[in-house]
């Protein structure tokens, strides 16, 4: 079921005590299956309410909440250096589950154009991913979300691949490309980390100069960490990806992956298989045609790009 704003705001009141709900308003990023609403309080304060839409929501919503209360401490004790969503209260769903409300988190979301070299936002993300791969691994596994070993996951991208050509609408030169990575298994010696899982530019918040804020922890586990450098070093600007990696690469403590940057570029472009296959499965013709034009553009970027590196 969809909730309005209003319905939102009163499960606000019942979750928090005593809080005199004055404004209401829709976020302005999607939510995907969770009903999500901005209420402001007689005092100006911001609370974020989070009701899941079905079940499967509601379970990764509990999982959240448990990871989130993990995070806190490393939040206080300066070992993640930016704030994270607090869960302040609950309300229970009639028809099960519960709606979450937390105090919203400060910050402007990150545009990764306006991205550039030096000491300055660049390398405050690139400090800020460092500190969540540095995370304990145990702050994932008690909360219940997915633990992959560095072959396991490799295997996991291999099932990607497998059925996104049995589609067979990826073009034949960019599968033999994926299959020659995936089976270079020097590529896949890493050692795996907390993974934040869906990070992007709505997800990275920032002031000053720095980031300040991490939205969005549901897709968590114990993965890769190329998985998380992926969207910036597809898609910031080339001199920036440096001050980012250069940064990251110093907050890292005993890192000895000399294919980290080679993974993430696979894992960007692994993320249209993704988006080809979600929009089969949900039978979207709109997000199938997307994918294949990317696919394709893709394709002929990539193939240009290796006839190049042979001619030299």
């Amino acid at each position: 079921m969809t909730r309005s704003p209003l319905a939102l705001a009163a499960l606000a009141t019942v979750a928090i005590p005593g809080l005199d709900a004055y404004d209401v308003r829709r976020p302005t990023a999607a939510a995907g299956d969770f009903d999500v609403a901005v209420v402001v309080d007689s005092v100006r304060r911001r609370w974020v309410v989070r009701a899941p839409q079905n079940a499967a929501a509601g379970a990764a919503l509990e999982a959240e909440v448990a990871l989130l209360e993990g995070l806190a401490p490393h939040v206080d004790e300066g070992r993640l250096p930016f704030a994270v969503p607090r869960p302040a209260g609950f309300a229970h769903l009639p028809e099960g589950g519960r709606a979450c409300v937390h105090r919203e988190v400060a910050g402007r979301p990150l545009r990764l154009e306006t991205l550039r070299p030096g000491p300055g936002l660049a390398a405050s993300v690139g400090r800020a991913l460092a500190a969540v791969h540095e995370l304990p691994t145990a702050v994932v596994e008690d909360a219940g979300l997915p633990v992959y070993d560095a072959g396991s996951y490799r295997e996991r991208r291999q099932a990607e691949v497998d059925e996104a050509a049995r589609t067979g609408l990826v073009p034949p030169t960019l599968l033999r490309r994926w299959e020659e990575q995936l089976e270079d298994v020097a590529l896949w010696r890493f050692r795996p980390t907390v993974v934040h899982g869906d990070l992007t530019s709505a997800h990275v918040l920032v002031a000053d100069e720095a980031v300040v804020g991490v939205l969005d922890w549901g897709s968590t586990m114990v993965a890769d960490p190329a998985d998380d450098l992926s969207w910036l070093l597809v898609a910031a600007p080339q001199d920036a990806v440096d001050a980012i990696l250069e940064a990251y690469l110093l907050r890292r403590t005993e890192l000895t992956d000399p294919h980290l940057a080679d993974r993430a570029m696979l894992a960007g472009e692994l993320a249209l298989a993704r988006w080809l296959l979600h929009g089969v499965r949900a039978g979207r013709r709109d997000v199938v045609d997307d994918a294949v034009g990317m696919l394709h553009d893709l394709d002929e970027h990539t193939r240009v790009e290796d006839e190049a590196a042979a001619a030299l």
